[in-house]
């Protein structure tokens, strides 16, 4: 059983900032000025041995570790007064330790651009801190012709997908913040290669529904080293508005209820010289889900942040 692959899931964890020089994810409260450029390269790994089948806890057995390793390029540029474009474009591939004698194969490709445009509508200060409001309106959709239905080794749920969110933070003086985001995703449908599956009823057709869903995350972090080093502890996750469950002896497919919630760790530094250059790296870990792996990954990355 393989986790989603968000749009969110790499750019919600990942941001690219330099002191005087800001980027942004579409889940953070990070804004850049008109005509600043932030580039980003990414590497990430997941990888997990057992999973969720409904709400009871497998292992994987005869394919045991199931793996994924991804590669992405973002960037987010600063457009006019509070408004701000992001964008970011995925290459994974998937694989197992042991594929079952040759019978099935990992999988590898582009997966989905997503596009991303941020709005910030209030940045008040507050008592000792100061408060932000900001919106974000996101995209995306495949790039290449990919199986979604090849679970667990799918690349993507191949499915285009619009999603709305609202974030608040509010960061003291001292370099303290809280921040909470909340969004929900709009999911179209993906083609299979069958023209028969059961979603809690027999449905004769390729098309599958991929469930709407909430996405969800909470950070608190701290500035360190005159704002040279950020550093923050996250929960967050995404949980699916409809949908059925694996059955028993069943491969997961796009039409699965999913249930996921991950803790993590994040950490960038921001060199002085050259300056705009970053570092980041992360960890997260799936602490409970339903029809998704018990997953554990991990990730770093390079920034560049500069004036056009």
């Amino acid at each position: 059983m393989k986790k989603y692959m968000l749009p969110a899931g790499l750019l919600a964890l990942l941001s690219c900032i330099s002191p005087g020089l800001r980027a942004q994810t579409p889940a953070d409260a990070i804004m850049m000025e008109p005509r600043q450029f932030c580039g980003a390269l990414l590497y990430d790994r997941a990888a997990f041995n057992e999973y969720w089948e409904g709400k009871t806890l497998r292992e994987n057995g005869t394919i045991e570790t199931v793996s994924r390793n991804a590669g992405t390029a973002m960037f987010a540029y600063g457009l006019i007064g509070q408004l701000n474009l992001i964008a970011g474009l995925p290459w994974v591939q998937t694989n197992s330790s042991e594929p079952n004698g040759g019978k099935f194969a990992g999988a590898s490709g582009l997966q989905d651009i997503s596009l991303a445009l941020k709005y910030r509508f209030l940045n008040k200060q507050l008592g000792k801190g100061k408060l932000a409001l900001l919106t974000t309106l996101g995209f995306s959709t495949p790039v290449s012709n990919y199986l979604s239905d090849y679970r667990p080794y799918s690349i993507g749920f191949g499915a285009p997908e619009l999603s709305l969110r609202g974030i608040v933070q509010y960061e003291l003086y001292n370099g303290f913040y809280a921040r909470t985001a909340l969004a929900h995703l709009w999911r179209g449908q993906t083609e299979a290669e069958r023209d028969y599956y059961y979603n809690n009823g027999s449905y004769y057709t390729p098309w599958m529904d991929v469930p709407n869903a909430w996405n969800y995350h909470a950070v608190l972090g701290k500035w360190f080293l005159d704002y040279a080093l950020r550093v923050e502890a996250s929960f967050g996750g995404v949980y699916s508005v409809s949908g059925d469950d694996i059955r028993p002896y069943n491969a997961p497919q796009p039409t699965n209820k999913t249930v996921e919630n991950l803790v993590g760790a994040f950490a960038q530094y921001y060199f002085k010289k050259p300056n705009g250059l970053g570092l980041l790296g992360y960890f997260n870990r799936v602490v409970q889900g339903r029809n998704v792996g018990n997953t554990t990954g991990f990730g770093f990355g390079i920034t560049y942040v500069f004036k056009i």
